[in-house]
């Protein structure tokens, strides 16, 4: 119960979609194998014996197979067995397990970390039933039907809102581990795109500052110049920044750096050194671990992939 191998793509899609869905029938045992997306295989006809990290168990009209990223998992049909797979890029799960969470976490890795601890067990086999399986076919042959031609952006939020409501439905039965979180625990210090944070006034010192960040985010500041600048203390500063834009002072300057030096990579021909000083980044390997963080990958690679995506147009 893998991905389809036929070279009209889907491997190749994996990589530029958030939601693929492919039906197929099974008629001879699939090697364990594992990808690094997250898998919801649904059975709508006939039997099989799965093979993952639970041992080997029966499956059968009315099961749902929920597997993490990067889970072995193999089959071997009872005579056959149809299913619809939904392939799920982890980064969009990722997002998703993020704003669902979000009065609890930080960042996206903060997100991640909690994700690890929610969903702690990576192959999972749901039993809805078969009535209920039954409810959700009309939403995966349209979700199929969608995806067959590859990414496109007039057809993602039909995609989205039929995702959604599959999941609403077999949510409940996915087992989870119980994670203890405080408030405590949302104090961000990574660069991200964004945070949660209360929709309320900013107050206009911080705004004052971010303006500032903005402006001149090449500027070497530090968090007492900054605060000398909008006349507050740095610890005074730093808390009305928190709660107006749910990171701190010099985490949004590197996120704002960031942003910017992934215009550059994208717009211009620019040399990335050339480009890093222009955001305010002197240090080559320092402006690679804050742009990877914020990114998730190097200058160089980003780069790399910004000029082999393919181009759609407007």
């Amino acid at each position: 119960m893998s991905p389809p191998r036929e070279r009209a793509g889907s491997e190749e899609l994996l990589g530029f979609t958030p939601i693929l869905a492919r039906t197929r029938a099974i008629h001879s045992p699939v090697a364990p194998v594992a990808y690094d997306c997250v898998e919801l295989i649904f059975v709508r006809h006939g039997s099989a014996i799965l093979l993952s990290e639970f041992g080997e168990r029966p499956v059968t009209v009315g099961d749902v197979i929920a597997l993490g990223t990067n889970t072995l998992c193999g089959s071997e049909p009872e005579g056959s067995i149809t299913v619809t797979t939904l392939y799920l890029d982890r980064d969009y799960v990722i997002d998703q397990v993020f704003w669902q969470h979000s009065a609890f976490l930080a960042d996206r890795w903060d997100a991640q970390d909690f994700a690890d601890e929610l969903y702690s067990e990576p192959a999972q086999i749901l039993r809805l039933g078969e009535d209920r399986v039954g409810m959700l076919m009309p939403w995966l042959d349209e979700l199929v039907v969608l995806s067959l031609d590859g990414p496109s952006p007039g057809r993602f939020y039909r995609l989205q809102a039929l995702l959604f409501a599959v999941l609403d439905v077999i949510t409940p039965f996915v087992r989870t581990t119980p994670v203890r979180r405080s408030p405590t625990q949302r104090k961000a210090t990574r660069p991200g795109s964004y945070s949660p944070r209360r929709f309320a006034p900013v107050q206009a010192d911080a705004q004052r500052a971010a303006e500032l960040l903005h402006a001149r985010p090449d500027q070497r500041w530090t968090l007492h110049d900054l605060a000398a600048t909008v006349h507050l203390s740095p610890s005074q500063l730093g808390r009305v920044f928190v709660d107006a834009y749910g990171k701190t002072p010099m985490t949004y300057l590197m996120t704002l750096r960031a942003g910017r030096l992934a215009r550059l990579l994208r717009k211009t021909d620019l040399p990335i050194e050339q480009a890093m000083r222009q955001v305010g980044w002197h240090s080559r390997g320092h402006a690679a671990r804050m742009f990877r963080q914020a990114v998730g990958v190097t200058p160089i690679r980003y780069r790399q992939l910004i000029r082999a995506r393919p181009q759609f147009a407007a």
